[in-house]
């Protein structure tokens, strides 16, 4: 007998040994369901795309006094591509929304995405021209933590709302929860007429071309007429 035919629980054969002591089996019977969402709840990456106050308190969750790594997250993921939770911290200006929306697109499936904050969820205080009310305008949004900021807890128990969320997922009802073509996994949805509509009249960092108006810039003769200083 060398060490090989050692049983888990001690015993050297199906009847003296198994995984979980003397005389116990040899294997375990479970849901593909059960242990591909346990994976996935247990070791979600976040993208943390943080813009305002909001992203300090997130910072806070991953110190020691909160510790995220506990639920597995402490590998804050700064590429897109390697990361499944994105979580916005703060104002969207609509200049920026492009770049939310494109880092949203470049997240392979499945994705969640958490929206922390007043700002972040509704605008906020800041009801004003250029600001998105709200990133579920950009992105669907699967859990709103509110608050102005919140507290790490606020986010720690979201992100617990998505562990929930997953847990309850069935691969069978898989394209109920999402559905996207296998050739255009993490790569940019967003066409050019939907990143204008993203940007509204404001224009972009990329596109400058509009006036706060609305009115189209033209930099050539017409540009004085445009922001009217016409025959001057």
């Amino acid at each position: 007998m060398g060490i090989g035919d050692v049983l888990p629980g001690g015993g050297v054969s199906k009847q003296d040994g198994g995984m979980f002591g003397a005389g116990s089996p040899t294997f375990l019977t479970t849901k593909i369901d059960w242990v591909i969402n346990w994976g996935r709840r247990n070791s979600l990456w976040p993208m943390p795309f943080g813009t305002a106050c909001c992203a300090i308190e997130m910072m806070a969750s991953a110190a020691s006094n909160y510790d995220l790594a506990r639920f597995g997250m402490e590998r804050m993921s700064f590429s897109p591509r390697q990361a499944d939770v994105l979580i916005c911290a703060g104002r969207v200006p609509y200049k920026l929304a492009p770049v939310l929306r494109r880092i949203w697109d470049q997240m392979p499936q499945p994705k969640w995405c958490v929206s922390m904050g007043a700002c972040a969820s509704s605008g906020g205080v800041f009801d004003v021209y250029s600001m998105v009310q709200g990133i579920d305008t950009i992105v669907p949004v699967d859990v709103y933590v509110p608050g102005c900021p919140p507290r790490p807890e606020g986010l720690i128990y979201g992100l617990m709302m998505i562990q929930e969320k997953i847990r309850q997922e069935s691969l069978s009802r898989h394209f109920e929860h999402r559905a996207e073509d296998p050739n255009s996994v993490a790569r940019p949805h967003a066409n050019a007429e939907e990143v204008s509509g993203l940007t509204g009249p404001f224009g972009s960092s990329t596109h400058q071309d509009q006036l706060s108006t609305g009115l189209v810039v033209d930099t050539g003769d017409g540009l004085a007429d445009d922001l009217g200083q016409g025959d001057d």
